[in-house]
């Protein structure tokens, strides 16, 4: 009995952590006033890192070169690829003045290494202002650059988009890549807007280029084959410099992965690189992902050995009610509307998922940029 009773307490002060972070933390996203700047005609420079990517290039790159916006190059790495990707580029080239090429040879020490690919593109880069986007990713509109660059200013100079993932019908792993993309921007978004950046997405980021060459680049993390994205703003944003873009026309879309499989190894990258935050951050992230965990089995602990149930049940749904109200606010700045209806499933389930990713990074490396 004295051992439930402990359960009891511990499961209200875990309720109460959930609240707070839905409730004040993420709210802060839905509270975000989307204001529209005014236009910039700044130059340019929009960098695609590309490795045997064909394919995607043939798809999406004229939605890149078809872009609204007077002023802008597209510079496109082949980091080494062995399909037809740098023959792909260079027939593009023939037919857009605004497209630079940089043909990454591969070198031992950075064998493999993303970074290096990438900086040799920022170095090639003609402009100060720097758009990047992957290579298996699509702008939504024709004003992707111009939102995106438009909250530039003096002091501003980072600014953090929204990339989703393609929906695909009738598929629950589809919804759960979704949910979990549409999750995590949430965080990152809804800290930024507080002034605690923490990390970003490559596949719609925007940043100066001095801004890469004052912090050196990527060397205080070359040694990490992940992270161009994350551990680069990690590094360098603050609450002065960094600024959020959430308007619809500002976000692209990624083709996801198709099996649990490849997106496992995926995110097992993904993970990998958030031992290497600061650590304030990795306070943040790791008090609210064991509140989820706790929250989940000492709800079903309680309920089902009914001690108290009546408030037990109180607080479950109070905190759903919080946490489905955010979600639902969040949904429709970053339409995706669909998500919330099954988001205690799916927060379930990707709880559990990321859970043995945890366990398994903790035996083997996961596999990287190939």
């Amino acid at each position: 009995m004295v051992i439930l009773e402990i359960t009891f307490y511990v499961f209200i002060v875990v309720v109460g952590i959930q609240v707070f972070f839905y409730g004040i933390i993420f709210n802060s996203l839905t509270r975000h006033k989307i204001v529209k700047p005014n236009q910039k005609n700044i130059s340019v420079s929009v960098i695609v890192c590309a490795k045997n990517e064909a394919e995607n290039l043939r798809e999406f790159l004229p939605l890149i070169l078809a872009q609204d916006y007077s002023d802008f190059e597209v510079i496109l790495i082949n980091d080494h690829s062995n399909d037809d990707t740098l023959n792909v580029m260079e027939d593009f080239k023939e037919k857009y003045s605004n497209i630079k090429i940089v043909n990454v040879k591969p070198i031992e020490k950075f064998w493999g290494n993303k970074k290096y690919a990438l900086t040799l593109g920022i170095k090639a880069a003609t402009h100060n202002f720097l758009l990047f986007t992957d290579a298996d990713c699509k702008p939504l509109t024709h004003h992707w650059i111009q939102e995106m660059t438009s909250h530039f200013t003096n002091d501003k100079t980072i600014v953090l988009g929204y990339g989703a993932h393609k929906k695909i019908k009738g598929s629950f792993i589809n919804k759960l890549i979704r949910y979990e993309t549409f999750f995590t921007a949430i965080q990152y978004l809804s800290y930024a807007a507080l002034g605690q950046p923490y990390m970003a997405v490559g596949r719609n980021l925007a940043y100066r280029r001095e801004q890469f060459f004052e912090a050196n680049g990527f060397m205080q993390h070359m040694q990490i084959a992940s992270g161009d994205d994350d551990l680069f703003i990690n590094q360098v944003a603050t609450a002065s410099n960094t600024t959020i873009c959430i308007s619809k026309e500002s976000f692209t879309e990624s083709i996801p992965k198709k099996s649990l499989k490849d997106w496992a190894i995926q995110k097992r990258r993904h993970i990998s690189t958030a031992k290497h935050y600061k650590f304030k951050h990795k306070v943040f992230l790791a008090t609210f992902y064991c509140s989820q965990l706790l929250f989940w089995s000492l709800a079903i602990t309680l309920m089902i050995l009914m001690f108290e149930w009546k408030i037990v049940l109180g607080l479950i749904i109070l905190r759903f009610v919080i946490q489905l109200i955010n979600l639902f606010l969040a949904s429709q700045k970053l339409n995706e509307k669909d998500l919330p209806y099954l988001s205690p499933f799916l927060e379930l389930f990707l709880i559990v998922f990321q859970f043995f990713i945890f366990i398994k990074n903790m035996i083997s490396k996961p596999e990287y940029w190939k």
